[in-house]
């Protein structure tokens, strides 16, 4: 990536991260220098109870290419990501979680994709058959069965939405974005859903994912929001053709 023909732009969304969010950023301080790429940080603190923006900003007071931003109010995963991108001005475009269940080490796999595929987007894949995983066997099993709920909506040509971990070029957010309503935990899929309705090429990478907690944070309330916002896309998409207009 030494060799990058632009900046990157790190998208880290969090809510009450406060006992993870100086490791999350000095990991990701760490893999990007050893990328030896220009780019930048912008967190987006979602709400949070703790002091986890508090942490951030003291933390990243040392560094002029991190940007730490509030939101007032718990508003979802997609917001956040959506605002954070407000302030982006990288050619490429990373999105990563903040608990380092995904290390940033593992994006040079995908900027190599990228180049190798001429691809517009790479995304993290738990079903790609390279990946490494260590993560609850519930969570697991949610994905499986949220998978094949996409494969049957949508027909994808990908076989994982919802791994944090994605690279985008500029562009393609910039044409997606404004008509992404989703605000949670579907918003991944509103982004791919529409990029591939523009004709964007989607690429997967293997991951190695390590669970940093015991136990994930999905819950039931979660998944049946997810549900919902799901066939809400599909509604938009197929029968309101909200997305053409």
């Amino acid at each position: 990536m030494k060799n990058l023909d632009g900046k990157v732009s790190i998208i880290i969304p969090t809510y009450n991260e406060e006992k993870y969010i100086d490791f999350s950023i000095r990991e990701t301080v760490r893999a990007f220098n050893d990328f030896g790429c220009k780019y930048e940080i912008i967190i987006i603190d979602d709400g949070s109870s703790d002091n986890t923006y508090q942490k951030a900003v003291e933390f990243t007071s040392r560094y002029n290419n991190i940007i730490v931003k509030k939101n007032r109010s718990n508003y979802g995963k997609g917001r956040a990501l959506k605002k954070g991108f407000r302030y982006a001005s990288g050619k490429y475009i990373v999105f990563l979680d903040a608990d380092m269940d995904l290390h940033p080490e593992q994006l040079q796999t995908f900027f190599d994709i990228m180049k190798l595929d001429n691809a517009d987007v790479v995304i993290g894949s738990k079903r790609h058959p390279n990946s490494r995983l260590d993560y609850p066997l519930g969570r697991k099993i949610i994905s499986d069965v949220y998978f094949f709920l996409i494969n049957f909506l949508f027909n994808l040509p990908v076989r994982d939405t919802q791994t944090g971990l994605k690279l985008f070029r500029y562009e393609v957010l910039k044409r997606v974005l404004p008509k992404i309503l989703i605000k949670k935990f579907a918003f991944d899929l509103e982004i791919l859903v529409n990029a591939h309705r523009l004709g964007y090429q989607i690429a997967e990478a293997p991951i190695v994912l390590t669970s940093q907690r015991r136990y994930g944070r999905i819950g039931l309330r979660a998944i049946y929001n997810t549900f919902i916002d799901t066939i809400a896309i599909w509604y938009r998409m197929y029968i309101l053709k909200y997305y053409n207009r």
